[in-house]
């Protein structure tokens, strides 16, 4: 089969379409001919090896040679043990342990997987494991009347985050690039914001922010926070989230408002009821773009450079 491997961590430069042997499933894993496989930011990570964390599993090279997570396709062949699902069944889901999605074929958990909604197109299913995952738990108790600001909103989680929000009952402020803004609007933004430009964080006060790419500070957070309000960290480098987890967690229990990381579930708890709200019209899933899988390269350039609005999906 063909893969989109890499050696070593650096820029989209150092990734190659490659002949390799189709892998086999073990017990309770299921071998998906993969249809579909969206671009994340913890791709982006997994490639450069930035921030520090991306280089737990290997602090040299990587620890996995095809990367690629949210997968969607058929059912090839089944392990030992698989009890859910049948030869040929559509599935999708997030790989994120095994990953492999970059590629014609990919081995990944059964309880991971669960079954395609004839609703959606195998693209639109791999744009939603990671990132509605992120958005649905991110904004799971924000209620009518509240302010929300979303940083990245422009992105694949951001996106999903906003509408989340907003069907929630919350103004909701997106912040990214200024190529994003109209995007963010169209996806239910009540107010946008170009972060190189104006600064987020003197606007007034806000219930939840959800971070998606920390780069200020945790004073400029906090500034920003109403008197009981909520600021989620997702992702940023090892620095910031480090910052999160102790200069965020000691201002919040002299204070009140809460400073913290999201670390967000994985698994179909967590990204199929979003799907739900797909199939029934209430959510949208925008996928920005989509490339044949010997642009993969491209196709993470794309999302690495803060371009992509919305998800952008590899369709081998």
């Amino acid at each position: 089969m063909k893969a989109v491997a890499y050696g070593r961590y650096g820029s989209p430069d150092v990734l190659s379409v490659e002949d390799v042997p189709i892998p086999a499933p073990g017990p309770k894993q299921i071998l998906v001919a993969v249809a579909a496989t969206s671009v994340n930011r913890s791709d982006w990570e997994a490639l450069t090896g930035s921030p520090a964390y991306a280089r737990l599993g290997g602090l040299y090279s990587p620890s996995r040679r095809v990367i690629g997570s949210d997968i969607a396709g058929r059912v090839a062949a089944i392990g030992s043990g698989v009890t859910r699902f049948r030869l040929g069944d559509e599935v999708y889901g997030d790989n994120l342990n095994l990953m492999g999605g970059f590629a014609e074929y990919a081995v990944a958990a059964e309880a991971s997987f669960v079954h395609k909604p004839p609703e959606l197109t195998f693209v639109q299913a791999s744009a939603l494991p990671q990132a509605a995952a992120i958005a649905r738990q991110g904004t799971a108790k924000v209620a009518s009347g509240a302010r929300v600001l979303v940083n990245g909103g422009g992105g694949g989680a951001g996106s999903f985050a906003i509408q989340l929000a907003k069907l929630a009952g919350a103004h909701v402020t997106g912040v990214d690039n200024a190529a994003k803004l109209s995007f963010m609007l169209a996806v239910g933004a009540d107010a946008v914001v170009d972060y190189r430009t104006q600064d987020f964080t003197r606007l007034g006060r806000f219930d939840l922010i959800l971070d998606l790419v920390a780069h200020r500070s945790m004073f400029a957070y906090f500034r920003a926070l109403a008197p009981r309000g909520r600021y989620l960290c997702v992702g940023g480098t090892a620095r910031a989230l480090l910052r999160v987890a102790t200069v965020g967690a000691g201002l919040g229990l002299v204070t009140g408002r809460r400073l913290g990381l999201l670390i967000a579930g994985q698994g179909p708890a967590h990204f199929k009821p979003v799907a739900d709200r797909c199939i029934s019209g209430e959510v949208q899933i925008h996928v920005d773009r989509t490339y044949p899988l010997d642009e993969t390269p491209r196709a993470l350039a794309y999302l690495g450079e803060g371009r992509a609005r919305g998800k952008v999906v590899i369709t081998p």
